[in-house]
């Protein structure tokens, strides 16, 4: 695995209150790396935390940015987080893209703030949901017209549960997006709209296929709700991600013998 395996602090939002105790557990599972969704809650007291543990921040979820809230104030406490990964996790209307003219405007938004976190040294993403994926058009996804139109330096980061529950053959999907995807959410479940998420490897998802569709994508586990312990799913999701890499790695270099 090129990149240590990170977690989205989303999943254990319950939990933050007692943040310093979180990335202190996250750690003793193994993740050296985390994906914050509240950068402007004391970044440097969490930059310090995560430091002391060996943590780095992969990238960060910025919703203020879509919310109206500062840009420069969110872009530095980012910077001061110690990632150049600013994300868009929503936030754009549903119904933007059910349109042609909809994905027009959603690119536009995305463009008008990659300008914005160019020049404070970031860069931008956005990650999707199942909207993004169940519009088609011509037998293209919402989302694959969106990036042929958003500025080439704009990545993407493919909630792989959310694409497949889109519609999306989500493997074929990552195929064809290559290097504009830079990190994949890595989640499990039965694959249907309001039901719990389980530990990957537990559910329905083709997750080895995943992982060697985008080889290079930064790993980040995620459950949006779990019916079981949340930090057991975590651990096992862990065990399960890391377990397939040395598998992926055999099976890469077969293919390129």
């Amino acid at each position: 695995m090129a990149h240590p395996l990170s977690v989205q602090l989303y999943t254990v939002r319950d939990f933050m209150a007692d943040r310093d105790d979180v990335l202190r557990r996250l750690a003793a599972i193994g993740f050296r790396a985390v994906e914050p969704y509240d950068p402007a809650n004391d970044p440097a007291g969490f930059r310090k935390t995560a430091d002391d543990l060996g943590i780095s921040v992969s990238s960060v979820h910025a919703i203020d940015l879509i919310r109206g809230e500062d840009p420069a104030a969110v872009f530095e406490a980012i910077s001061v987080l110690g990632t150049d990964k600013a994300i868009v996790p929503a936030g754009i209307a549903e119904a933007e893209f059910t349109s042609l003219e909809g994905i027009a405007r959603a690119a536009e938004v995305l463009n008008g703030l990659a300008a914005k976190a160019s020049a404070h040294g970031l860069r931008l993403g956005y990650h999707n949901h199942w909207w993004e994926f169940e519009p088609t058009f011509e037998g293209r996804h919402a989302l694959e017209l969106l990036a042929e139109q958003v500025d080439p330096a704009v990545f993407f980061e493919v909630d792989t549960y959310w694409s497949t529950v889109g519609g999306a053959d989500t493997p074929a999907v990552l195929a064809g997006l290559g290097g504009r995807v830079e990190l994949i959410h890595v989640k499990d479940g039965p694959g249907v709209i309001g039901q719990a998420h389980v530990a990957a490897g537990q559910g329905t998802m083709p997750i080895p296929a995943i992982l060697a569709a985008a080889p290079d994508a930064v790993r980040v586990i995620e459950l949006d709700n779990c019916d079981t312990d949340m930090f057991q799913a975590l651990a096992d999701s862990y065990a399960y991600v890391t377990g397939l890499e040395p598998e992926l790695i055999a099976a890469a270099s077969e293919e390129g013998a």
